[in-house]
């Protein structure tokens, strides 16, 4: 170390360098029902349901439909449909919709089958905050419930909501595990000493043989980081010197939909149909909802079987299933055949909505 280096100023030794941003492994001692926490950063284990807590399928059961009527589309709501696409785009214009003739419209039979499964995630992790007073809910008063039974009251049905509460009687107080409870931390820059070496004279104190104007010839210079005193406040305890330990339980509501959509024509894009609304001619609502049999459409009930099968593997070990739907709409879909200017041109009017989709749009002179 050089002299230029000594000269900067001593610093406290009784003030510590910075320790971890999270309490090291075993900094925090194990709760009933929630072992295995380090309260490390990032952590936040999952609590699985206990058995109780979920729902069992029936054996073979299943879930009949009723018939449905197909809607058809008439030729004065295919041609509004296709004047309010056309208004739409600025290239279009509306003289082949409002004089083209049509020669068919083709309903294609289209559903829509829909899984949803509402529920709720509990996962928990240590977290601290600054201690200064303030009342301490610890082990004293009882042992800490498990994560499951803890209440909390439930959000409208299918609603996605977040809630985060502190797990009764988990709370500790503890030293600052970031300042060792000194309240502040050796400011690294300066390494305590309040000063740094200035830098455009590298210390000397004179730059091209003059005196440097930025440290006025002294060669160090106050340290902007801790305004020269050489620690900064403690970044984690807020120079309380202690921190409040608590178990946090963050319970998750969420409302996972899976869509099936058979693919019934070819020329038009299946993505367009999650645009619209359609019909929902079938609704089936339960705890737990089971397969579809007996449907018109085979695809369809091998869907429900497929989905309602995917979604109970996939939740029910890890979440509390609180209720299923599931749904079958009827999604209109016409397609509208017409002429213009001896041309043939089609397009789809498609929804509750009456949207329209073309792949080709003729122009107002059309003579081809």
């Amino acid at each position: 170390m050089s002299e230029q280096d000594e000269d900067l100023g001593a610093f406290d030794p009784n003030i510590p360098e910075e320790g971890p941003s999270a309490p090291p492994a075993g900094w925090l001692h194990d709760v009933h029902g929630y072992q295995g926490h380090r309260g490390g950063e990032g952590e936040n284990p999952l609590c699985p349901p206990p058995p109780a807590y979920t729902p069992q399928p029936e054996l073979n059961k299943s879930t009949l439909v009723p018939d449905v009527r197909v809607p058809t589309v008439s030729e004065d709501v295919a041609r509004d449909a296709l004047l309010k696409f056309v208004d739409t785009k600025w290239k279009y214009s509306s003289k082949p919709a409002r004089n083209l003739t049509f020669k068919e419209l083709q309903p294609v039979i289209v559903y829509r089958y829909r899984l949803e499964t509402y529920a709720e995630t509990r996962t928990s992790t240590w977290q601290f905050e600054p201690y200064n007073g303030q009342a301490v809910d610890g082990p004293q008063y009882g042992m800490s419930p498990p994560p499951w039974d803890i209440p909390m009251v439930l959000p409208q049905r299918y609603s996605d909501r977040v809630e985060k509460v502190r797990v009764p009687h988990s709370s500790i107080v503890k030293l600052c595990h970031k300042c060792n409870g000194c309240g502040r931390t050796r400011c690294g820059p300066c390494h305590g000493r309040g000063q740094k070496r200035c830098t455009f004279c590298h210390g000397h104190g004179r730059s091209r043989n003059k005196r440097c104007t930025s440290c006025h010839g002294r060669g160090r210079k106050r340290c902007s980081f801790c305004q020269g005193r050489g620690y900064k406040t403690c970044c984690v305890c807020h120079g309380s010197q202690n921190l409040l330990h608590f178990i946090q339980l963050t319970v998750t509501w969420k409302n996972d939909i899976s869509n099936f959509i058979p693919d019934r024509q070819p020329d038009f894009p299946d993505k367009k149909f999650e645009q619209v609304t359609g019909d929902p001619f079938f609704v089936d609502e339960s705890v737990l909802v089971y397969p579809i049999q007996g449907f018109p459409d085979q695809e369809i009930c091998d869907a429900s079987t497929k989905l309602i099968n995917e979604h109970l593997n996939r939740f029910s070990s890890t979440s509390r299933i609180l209720q299923q739907r599931q749904t079958i709409e009827l999604v209109p879909l016409t397609h509208a055949l017409y002429t213009y200017s001896g041309n043939n041109f089609s397009f789809f009017v498609y929804g509750v909505e009456n949207k329209v989709f073309t792949a080709k749009y003729p122009s107002a002179c059309s003579i081809l």
